[in-house]
């Protein structure tokens, strides 16, 4: 095998595949490198009953829209690793699996990049980094104030509720992951313990159909960022809105769980002698969570009358449920707790990635993927460009994108190459 390639992509995923298709059909020649396999994360960090909580007519990976009969439903996780497998199998990546990149410099001299793998060393004209954007499960030092006796987790490492020590369950974080797993072990019938945050919620259905239908039509998902109200960090960083795909797609309004018996409480500020003491701000968190579903229906209702659409119209949403005298503290051993699951989110770690191309917070600078170093390109990471960016809505754009930038400079070299002087045999 050729230790020398044109394009060289980091990262096996949707992203990695999706340009790697948009090259090939190019007929650039490029080589993938997995370091573990295709569809890896989907297969191994996510639970047992995950669905995507996107419809699966938005998936459109580049030259392969999602194949199956069920377009309004939600792809299930084995499904979701399917789709991405057949993908792969479509157009015959050129994927090396079970090599991991621990090194990614650029040669001074020769302005060639410089790939340094568990299968030995690669050059490269041009480097495409598609490893997305979660990178290291996050757990806070404050976890080290538990008891040792608790078994601890992160999200990712969440299977099912069988796999747990028997008792009740803590779980720190109410983003996506953390609603939806508190809701599985509800579902399994374990008491769960909920830290709440200020993630905002979002409606599922509204005057007729899924809102992200409504979304879709109102063009928010083909937003750049640059247009965003928004500045470019706040958007980054923004925490994605609670809703589920389960049982079709339905509605997180962690009210309801409330009323089915799931303890609410405030954001976890400090953990003394097995007590986890909360700030007094529950109320305060889900009220936001409410706005931010409010807002979504309100500029959906705009839209309907702007356009002048027929659409049933619903009632304003009311609480079905308020705290009173809210408890902010909890004794771990009295509560059963044997179990705490922190749901808070990813760090980045491009730590290998030895190229001065990163700001303060260790985030890539890019102009739609696009880096300041010549022929170094990123890929996949949450809001790239748009909403879709990291997911199999928008990511084919993105990576359409890219290919064209590194096409363009792919074959003006070659041109280069074969009318330079070096390259003319004399008559």
């Amino acid at each position: 095998m050729s230790k020398h390639f044109p394009v060289i992509i980091i990262g096996g995923g949707q992203a990695g595949l999706s340009i790697s298709y948009c090259l090939k059909k190019r007929s650039i020649d490029h080589l993938v490198l997995e370091k573990h396999r295709i569809a890896h994360a989907w297969q191994s960090k996510r639970w047992d009953s995950f669905c995507l909580v996107t419809p699966n007519w938005q998936c459109q990976l580049p030259g392969y829209a999602y194949p199956g009969p069920d377009q309004k439903g939600f792809m299930q996780r084995d499904q979701i690793v399917e789709y991405i497998k057949n993908y792969a199998q479509s157009f015959d990546a050129p994927v090396q699996e079970g090599i991991e990149v621990l090194q990614l410099r650029r040669q001074a001299i020769a302005a060639e990049f410089e790939i340094t793998t568990t299968a030995g060393n690669f050059t490269a004209d041009r480097v495409v980094v598609a490893i997305g954007g979660y990178h290291n499960p996050r757990i806070p030092r404050l976890a080290e104030r538990l008891p040792t006796t608790l078994h601890q987790i992160h999200s990712s490492e969440y299977k099912n509720a069988q796999s747990l020590p028997p008792g009740a369950i803590l779980v720190i974080g109410t983003g996506q992951s953390g609603c939806q797993i508190a809701e599985d072990l509800h579902i399994e019938g374990r008491q769960v313990h909920l830290s709440v945050g200020s993630a905002p919620r979002s409606p599922r259905r509204y005057r007729g159909q899924d809102v992200v239908a409504w979304l879709d039509q109102m063009g928010y998902y083909n937003m750049p960022i640059d247009q965003h109200p928004k500045s470019k960090v706040e958007v980054r960083a923004k925490t994605n809105h609670y809703v589920t795909g389960r049982g079709g797609g339905r509605e997180i309004d962690l009210r309801h769980f409330a009323l089915e018996g799931i303890q609410l409480h405030g954001r976890l500020t400090n953990i003394v002698e097995g007590q986890c003491e909360f700030q007094d701000d529950l109320a305060q968190n889900l009220n936001q969570a409410d706005a931010s579903a409010e807002r979504i229906k309100q500029s959906i209702d705009a839209f309907i009358l702007k356009h002048n659409i027929e659409a049933p119209v619903e009632a304003p949403y009311e609480p079905i449920w308020q705290p009173k005298d809210t408890a902010l503290s909890l004794d771990i051993q009295k509560a059963g707790i044997t179990t705490v699951i922190w749901a808070v989110g990813y760090n980045l770690d491009f730590r290998w990635v030895e190229i001065p191309v990163f700001d303060g917070q260790g985030y890539p600078s890019h102009e739609r993927g696009v880096t300041p170093i010549s022929g170094l390109y990123f890929l996949g990471l949450p809001w790239l460009y748009t909403w879709g960016s990291g997911r199999f809505s928008g990511i084919a754009q993105d990576a359409q994108h890219l290919a064209h930038c590194i096409s363009t400079d792919y074959w003006r070299g070659r041109l280069s190459n074969q009318l330079s002087p070096q390259t003319m045999v004399p008559v």
